[in-house]
């Protein structure tokens, strides 16, 4: 599947993005040029030579804070992906085979979990466990698994029933066993698409949870709160807001085109997908014969 989504295009942009962020969480911290947590006297400064995008109100670097904040950012998106694909998918899988009851008690909490609304219940967890990114993303993930919890009963029901499952369960094998060898390989394209769509959600909630100064304690830098912070002093630096908010759009984008792109290569359009390219490659080869001899 890694192959066929890089022989797409919009599969290497959003590989290609999405590298970059996850580099920027790794190494951000480490390149910042200056410390993002320090002040000085060159409040709201424009961009320069030793401030490539200017100070904030404190006086400090923006792009410092920029690089250190992308850590928090994307760590909280991966949080509530992970935790959302551990909560959803596995009972999801799980409630085509453990009988009815188990099957109604999962479909009543993922009803439940879907009328909540995340953010502000998130908002609640925070004010009752403490002001913490950690939390608030956990809490998140299992209100958004769902999805997951949906999409891999969906996918589980379109196989439960195919003649080699059920051959290996009349065989004797273990519900584990055919879990992981048969059912398993053919729930996980929809779930990497869902994934992929869910670390974009994930960075929006971050960024919105951060935004409203929820999740991470100040000065603490992150992309929302940049964004929030430069909204007060438009009238000194109205350009300001653009780094931040382009840095979160073009990260929710990747993950976008990176869904659809595992999509267009998955089941039986990824089968299209690849015949077409060998129809192509044989008319290409046709057209073009060796000369005989080897020369033309």
């Amino acid at each position: 599947m890694v192959r066929r989504v890089l022989a797409l295009t919009t599969g290497r942009i959003a590989v290609a993005i999405l590298t970059l962020v996850a580099l920027l969480a790794v190494l951000g911290p480490l390149l910042a040029p200056q410390d993002p947590l320090a002040t000085s006297d060159t409040m709201l400064a424009a961009a320069s030579g030793d401030h490539w995008l200017g100070t904030d109100y404190l006086g400090r670097d923006v792009f410092s804070r920029l690089l250190d904040g992308s850590r928090v950012s994307v760590l909280g998106s991966l949080e509530v992906a992970l935790t959302a694909l551990l909560v959803g998918a596995v009972p999801g899988i799980l409630s085509v085979y453990l009988g009815r009851g188990f099957e109604w008690i999962t479909l009543r909490l993922a009803d439940t979990l879907v009328a909540l609304p995340f953010l502000l219940f998130a908002v609640a967890v925070i004010a009752l466990l403490g002001n913490g990114i950690t939390q608030a993303m956990l809490v998140t993930g299992v209100l958004v698994s769902p999805l997951f919890y949906r999409v891999a009963r969906a996918a589980t029901l379109a196989v439960a029933r195919s003649p080699y499952v059920e051959a290996a369960l009349i065989s004797g094998a273990s519900l584990g066993w055919v879990v992981r060898r048969h059912v398993w390989v053919k729930v996980l394209p929809p779930i990497a698409v869902a994934l992929a769509q869910t670390i974009g959600v994930g960075f929006v909630i971050v960024s919105s949870l951060t935004f409203l100064g929820i999740g991470v304690q100040p000065p603490a830098p992150t992309w929302g709160g940049l964004l929030a912070s430069d909204l007060g002093y438009l009238s000194h630096r109205p350009w300001a807001p653009l780094t931040p908010a382009l840095l979160i759009m073009v990260t929710v984008w990747g993950s976008n085109l990176l869904a659809d792109a595992i999509r267009d290569v998955s089941g039986e359009a990824g089968r299209t997908l690849v015949n077409q390219r060998r129809a192509r490659a044989n008319r290409l080869d046709k057209a073009d014969p060796a000369p005989a001899g080897g020369t033309r």
